[in-house]
């Protein structure tokens, strides 16, 4: 089978960073992506940089970041739905239509991977739902994302925000005399996005294994919990909740920002050794010695009292200088950066964190965050840019015959 437009795939520039002629470890599955804002798309993203053929199946409005903008990128689209969608193409289907929905569900019927977001009961009012699919289809693994699962918290709306609030993580962002805090960025729907990808994976190999597709159930709020790891296992063995304290940690000191004569800097001591390098670089070794600072447990014990101590001699000498000092002394310590400062350090140390995308004719190069992961044999390829809405509408395409789609141009 295949599915066909008039787009010929691009390749990428010939030099450019991991757009080579290797084949994807994900090359002949196909995703039905019915997802919108983030967390799904953020995985669809995933998956599409290793090889699945992911079509965006999208409203006639379009995925809900489209609209929003500024900033925009240099392409004039939205840059938070630049952001999740590249790899990707794009088809509008009004499932309110007859024609729309019946478009809707071939596609469905012809992946290996349907992935959405909807409200739970959503997909089952249209026939899109995992019990309707895996009748005809019972090799497709079916992952739906919601914020608070399918059974007590379906009603409930899954915004990374609330998520953020009733699961704990703002109880314990922020300084300690400050109200609770977000994460400077939707870190839930990140994270869930990513358990959504180990899910789907894992459900693929089973597959292999069995022939047979299953479920698969990822939300933001037993995503938060699972990444709230120590602080989560703390309440756990103590019955006690972590309070706010601000950029210090609840186990390790001195493990937090400081002031400098300028900027502020990070310094995370993990052990005595580095304690004693620390204070050695600062001019007071004889802290090293102090009863209150000998071991770690005394070190937290006597936080501020040792964080005072701390500052009096960073204070004396720009951020840049102490990160050099102290880098030079295998003492753990950077600048606190903007994210510009940090795409830069990233790229000075080799990781090549920006990746630019070029579409089939050259006409369209989308800068973008190069995938995470490191591949050897199969890595992340770069080929198309976000899909403009519908780019690819017109496309042919017939029911599979084997659980293994390979999608041609």
């Amino acid at each position: 089978m295949s599915w066909t437009d008039d787009e010929t795939p691009p390749t990428g520039p010939p030099d450019g960073p991991m757009n080579g002629p290797l084949d994807g470890p994900l090359d002949g599955i196909r995703v039905a992506d019915f997802s919108r804002v983030l967390a799904g798309p953020f995985a669809t993203m995933m998956l599409a940089d290793f090889g699945a053929d992911v079509i965006k199946i999208e409203h006639p409005r379009g995925d809900d970041t489209r609209a929003w903008v500024p900033p925009v990128d240099e392409n004039g689209m939205g840059s938070y739905f630049a952001s999740v969608n590249r790899n990707k193409r794009s088809v509008v289907c009004d499932l309110r239509t007859e024609a729309g929905l019946a478009e809707a569900r071939a596609l469905a019927l012809s992946a290996d991977v349907v992935i959405e977001n909807f409200r739970p009961g959503v997909m089952e009012q249209y026939g899109l739902d995992y019990d309707s699919l895996t009748q005809e289809r019972p090799e497709l693994v079916y992952c739906s994302i919601t914020g608070f699962g399918r059974a007590g918290g379906a009603a409930l709306p899954g915004y990374d925000l609330l998520v953020q609030a009733v699961g704990g993580l703002m109880s314990v962002t922020g300084s300690p005399d400050s109200e609770p805090s977000k994460v400077g960025v939707a870190l839930v729907d990140v994270i869930t996005g990513q358990n959504a990808v180990v899910g789907i994976l894992a459900a693929l190999r089973s597959r292999d294994q069995t022939g047979l597709g299953q479920r698969v159930d990822v939300n933001l709020l037993s995503s938060l919990l699972a990444g709230l790891v120590n602080q989560a296992s703390s309440t756990l063995a103590t019955g006690v909740a972590p309070k706010r304290l601000g950029n210090a940690h609840p186990s390790i000191a001195p493990y937090e920002t400081f002031r400098t004569l300028d900027d502020p800097i990070a310094i995370a001591v993990g052990t005595d050794k580095q304690f004693s390098s620390l204070v050695q670089e600062l001019g007071v070794p004889e802290l090293a010695t102090d009863g209150r600072f000998g071991s770690n447990a005394n070190r937290l014990a006597h936080r501020s009292e040792l964080k005072a101590l701390l500052e009096e001699q960073l204070k004396t000498r720009p951020a840049a200088e102490w990160t050099t000092s102290l880098s030079t002394a295998r003492v753990p310590a950077g600048k606190v950066n903007s994210i510009a400062e940090a795409l830069d350090l990233a790229a000075l140390l080799g990781l090549a964190p920006v990746v630019p995308v070029t579409d089939s004719v050259g006409s369209r190069v989308s800068r973008q965050i190069a995938n995470p992961i490191t591949l050897s044999g199969t890595p992340a390829r770069y080929l198309r840019p976000p899909p403009l809405l519908g780019e690819h509408a017109g496309a042919t395409f017939d029911p599979p015959q084997t659980h293994s789609i390979r999608f041609t141009d």
